[in-house]
């Protein structure tokens, strides 16, 4: 399931995704923004001063996290309710590495503009934000004594992925499939190659679970996914027929 990486969709929208832009430009000013790059004590001391911890939605956390054997201290700041959630939201746009935020930007790229297409520009913005929420909350309740920062936009890209395979499950998504050591461009539905990231998610972080905890918030994504699924369909999605889009001509005029 790893070996599939998703390099774009068939399926072509028809207005320009400029709130799907502002989103990616964002997510990469506060990156480089980012001590260190999220690779350095520095950037992990940032990360605890920024972003949302678990412990702190019930106020039982320790004083502070020690790195390694008699390495340095971080202290866990105290935050109210109201902290914590602003925390949630800044943190979506906050990641730990290259490839963290490469892998997020990619997808949110190549799905988020048929969202923002089908919601609208504000309402794809809304979107986006819940289920980023909705994403950490889950990653939040099944790991309420967890003291790591949880960052990253990977649950709110997740909802719209969500959205995307009730909306477009026969949209074709071209993927970049391994076969031994050649490297091969082929064409998948988007309801298996959605559904396939999905079952990975949830059986890897099943386990991971059972193990004890990890340092990727599965749950999130599991969560955001979930959020993305049935808040579109709430909101009136059904499947669509992206062909019917490939066949109309007057979307390059947005």
């Amino acid at each position: 399931m790893l070996s599939l990486i998703p390099i774009s969709d068939v399926n072509p929208a028809r207005r320009k995704p400029f709130v799907t832009w502002g989103l990616i430009a964002l997510n990469l000013f506060f990156f480089f923004q980012t001590p260190g790059l999220g690779q350095s004590f520095e950037g992990s001391e940032y990360f605890f001063e920024e972003a949302p911890i678990p412990c702190q939605l019930q106020g039982e956390c320790p004083d502070g996290v020690q790195f390694g054997e008699g390495g340095p201290s971080v202290p866990i700041p105290e935050r109210t309710p109201l902290e914590f959630f602003t925390a949630i939201v800044f943190s979506t746009f906050l990641h730990a590495g290259f490839m963290h935020i490469a892998g997020n930007m990619l997808f949110l790229w190549i799905f988020g503009n048929n969202i923002e297409d089908h919601l609208g520009h504000f309402g794809y913005l809304l979107f986006y934000l819940v289920g980023g929420i909705a994403a950490s909350m889950a990653h939040v309740l099944t790991h309420a004594d967890d003291v790591i920062p949880s960052v990253g936009a990977s649950g709110a890209v997740a909802a719209v992925m969500g959205a995307y395979i009730l909306l477009f499950p026969k949209a074709k998504v071209k993927v970049l499939l391994p076969i031994f050591i050649i490297f091969t461009i082929v064409q998948m539905p988007a309801v298996v190659v959605l559904a396939l990231w999905f079952a990975y998610q949830f059986f890897i972080g099943a386990q991971e679970f059972a193990r004890g905890g990890t340092e990727v918030a599965w749950m999130a994504h599991v969560g955001g996914f979930a959020f993305g699924l049935v808040a579109i369909f709430l909101l009136g999605g059904r499947p669509q027929r992206p062909s019917s889009l490939v066949q109309r001509q007057d979307w390059r005029r947005y």
